[in-house]
């Protein structure tokens, strides 16, 4: 392997830095300990993708809420100054703002898989020759289950009925035209088109208007997990007439470990005067006035709200608010021109040392994520790990790296590759 220096160096990396105001937001959130583990030097972290980290607001908000807990008890649920029972309609418009929609559209609740079996449940809706779903490849093993069970459920078969259009043979990442082309194939067997906007293994960011509208133009109800998605790449969900899509909050949205889960539905189908969408319910989907009706119909909430099921999750919504006030101070646009600098940057180190990267070159075919592929990568990312990089592997052989702008700098990108250098060396 021929290593090749980059000539700035680690000087260079400190002043690009030095030179990025955004660079001041790392010391907004929580860096892991060290390999040591005594909470001296601090990791380097390259795992965004996987589990964000905490936001140094975090842990007040929530302290905060406890004490209300412990000296409210109930009453906390309608204390005028933060009521629980309204806490999550707090979200609907930053998250809005995230993935270019409405207000109305958005929804925070349940977690990302529940709530994939939601919109399966209001929008897979097969029916004569329509029945199959059609999706990318490779598919995360949540995803998978799902489509399967729901196929299954209706008497179908998975084997048959899922169709998952993956890489040609030698290559790494799913040509568009290939999944346009099988769109336009499978147009009269599909109920449902559910892609990824950014492939969990590949880091592979999907056109989203491009796709939805081949969907569309072949008859299916098109749905998005855009679970590597969301505070990482641009979205116009509205505009590109997305369906639905499900989302989580603990990778780039640093909600913390099983935090709350989002989802997008459409205005067209919860419009006044459009045709009612079957959906699952719950209490806390009917308008607040009627959520304790004791025998009332169940009366929807605006928009997507309506496929909300049980009590908010207080605690962890607090963690997640506090990172959405920040992606709010700095604009996901200034965001994103950072990432595009910092993936940038990390993908010219690695490939002057040969390192062979699955992700798309092309910036806008990507979000912060590359996927490095290794002989040996279990291997590597043990060595990586004792010397103080948290990155995470993805079988058969892949090491996911993720330079997230909000709380990674260039030095942590230039060092990374060091202490790679000498792993590979």
């Amino acid at each position: 392997m021929t290593r090749t220096r980059d000539p700035a160096g680690e000087a260079g990396a400190r002043a690009r830095d030095a030179a990025d105001p955004l660079t001041a937001y790392r010391d907004r959130f929580l860096l892991p300990d060290g390999p040591d583990g005594r909470g001296g030097a601090r990791a380097i972290y390259l795992a965004g993708q996987s589990l964000g980290l905490q936001a140094r607001t975090a842990r007040p908000a929530i302290e905060a809420e406890l004490d209300a807990w412990a000296h409210r008890g109930v009453e906390g649920h309608f204390d005028p100054g933060r009521p629980w029972f309204t806490t999550d309609e707090a979200f609907r418009a930053p998250m809005a703002r995230l993935v270019g929609a409405r207000p109305s559209e958005v929804a925070v609740l349940n977690t990302l898989t529940v709530n994939l079996h939601l919109m399966l449940a209001s929008f897979f809706r097969p029916a004569g020759p329509r029945r199959r779903i059609l999706t990318d490849a490779p598919i995360f093993a949540s995803d998978r289950h799902a489509y399967r069970s729901h196929l299954a459920w209706r008497g179908l078969d998975p084997d048959t009925d899922l169709i998952a259009v993956g890489p040609r043979t030698g290559e790494d990442t799913v040509r568009i035209e290939d999944l346009e082309g099988a769109i336009a194939e499978h147009g009269p067997s599909q109920a449902l088109v559910a892609l990824d906007g950014v492939n969990f293994a590949t880091g592979q960011a999907l056109p989203v208007a491009r796709l939805t509208e081949a969907g569309h133009r072949a008859g299916a109800f098109v749905g998005w997990d855009l679970a590597h998605a969301v505070g990482n790449v641009p979205l116009a969900l509205h505009d590109d007439g997305v369906d639905f899509a499900v989302w989580c909050t603990y990778k780039y949205l640093n909600g913390g470990p099983g935090s709350v889960g989002s989802i997008f539905v459409h205005d067209r189908h919860t419009a006044p005067g459009a045709p009612e969408v079957p959906r699952l319910t719950g209490w806390w989907g009917a308008t607040p006035e009627h959520r304790f009706d004791p025998d009332g119909p169940f009366v929807p909430d605006t928009g997507a709200a309506a496929w909300k099921m049980s009590t908010s999750p207080l605690f962890n919504m607090l963690a997640l608010e506090a990172s959405l006030a920040i992606f709010d101070e700095i604009g996901l646009p200034a965001l994103r021109e950072r990432s595009v600098r910092l993936t940038g940057y990390l993908a010219g180190l690695l490939e002057a040392r040969g390192v062979e990267i699955l992700t798309p070159a092309d910036p806008g075919e990507r979000g912060a994520q590359l996927s490095l592929r290794f002989a040996d990568a279990p291997a590597v990312l043990e060595a990586l790990t004792r010397q103080g990089v948290i990155a995470d592997f993805r079988e058969p052989d892949i090491i996911r790296v993720a330079p997230v702008p909000l709380y990674c700098t260039f030095l942590d990108t230039w060092r990374f590759v060091a202490i790679l250098d000498g792993i590979l060396a």
